[in-house]
């Protein structure tokens, strides 16, 4: 059969991407044939597109996530049947597409109750704030916390799942748009970062303390306000740079800030094992169903225009999650 997806020609602009037909073969040992629904739409993607993530050849295929159906099981597959809806975050790359072969063991159920959209748009958002929230970083009761991009996809999860667990959540936000939101999902004190000195409101609503964890994708235009948001021996969490890449840092200036702390967590290392990558997904799964993330899909394109899906995502006119659909 054919599929048709989308591949990058060469690192570049937003125009670098175009569709194609490609055979697909039967499922091989350990592989799913997946009739794709709803394609997951991330920074990493742009990352990927620019080559600031470089990919090993060109033409290559794009993406990381996305959900479907089975149609076709390979040998030694035991956990999947046809029929069944699954969703996935991982490589091989290529999710851009509205068929294609994937690795079983990669493949999570999605449960009933759970759309397809949602389920697309939950499985690296979802799983990097749980592990945020969970591993990096365990949040607990009554602790006051900063969450940079408050009200992009990954972090107004942050700001819900944190309230529910009962922390206070100060976050940065680029409109007044973007405050409402953010507010409406938990976000206690939206800060207009571009129009406000953020550490110094942070400090002010801290009582000069500082929060004891700074949860920061945006990279080098809040890294070093993040710094000096930290209260002594506060963590810095750099999970993403859309910004930038964060600048050559003396790692002293950690010493004479309050002995900070920082660490870049990879989504990767906190999914290989089989175990956790269903984990995670069944706590996600869980706190959707349970009403304490409210999941919403802002922004919805078509495959054939991921082009203006990236020019939108690139630009940060997107709010929350968005994806496509083959």
């Amino acid at each position: 059969m054919e599929a048709h997806r989308v591949v990058i020609t060469e690192p570049g602009p937003p125009e670098v991407l175009r569709s194609e037909r490609v055979a697909l073969a039967a499922p091989g040992a350990g592989e799913v044939l997946l009739r794709q629904t709803a394609i997951g739409l991330n920074y990493i993607d742009i990352q990927h597109r620019t080559g600031r993530y470089a990919l090993p050849r060109y033409p290559s295929p794009i993406g990381l996530e996305a959900a479907g159906v089975v149609e076709a099981v390979g040998r030694e597959v035991t956990e999947l049947a046809p029929g069944q809806r699954v969703a996935y975050s991982s490589a091989p790359i290529g999710a851009y597409a509205d068929w294609r072969l994937m690795p079983a063991d990669r493949l999570v159920p999605v449960p009933d109750g759970i759309d397809d959209a949602r389920a697309a748009s939950l499985m690296t958002k979802g799983l990097t704030a749980h592990y945020l929230l969970f591993t990096t970083y365990p949040v607990r009761r009554g602790e006051t916390i900063l969450v940079h991009a408050a009200a992009g996809g990954v972090g107004l999860l942050l700001c819900q799942w944190a309230k529910h667990l009962g922390a206070r959540v100060i976050g940065t936000v680029g409109s007044a748009e973007k405050a409402e939101i953010a507010r409406a999902h938990g976000c206690d004190l939206p800060i207009l970062y571009r129009q406000a000195d953020f550490p110094a409101a942070v400090r002010a609503a801290t009582e000069g303390k500082g929060v004891p964890v700074v949860y920061d994708g945006v990279g080098k235009d809040t890294f070093e306000g993040s710094l000096r948001c930290l209260a002594p021996r506060g963590l810095l969490v750099s999970y993403g740079t859309p910004s930038g890449a964060i600048p050559p840092f003396d790692l002293f200036r950690l010493n004479t800030l309050g002995s900070l702390y920082i660490t870049s967590p990879a989504f990767v290392t906190h999914t290989t094992l089989r175990s956790e990558l269903l984990s995670r997904a069944d706590a996600v799964f869980a706190a959707v169903s349970s009403g304490v993330l409210n999941v919403e899909i802002r922004a919805t394109y078509p495959l054939a225009d991921a082009a203006r899906a990236h020019t939108d995502l690139q630009a940060r006119r997107t709010i929350g999650a968005a994806i496509l659909t083959p």
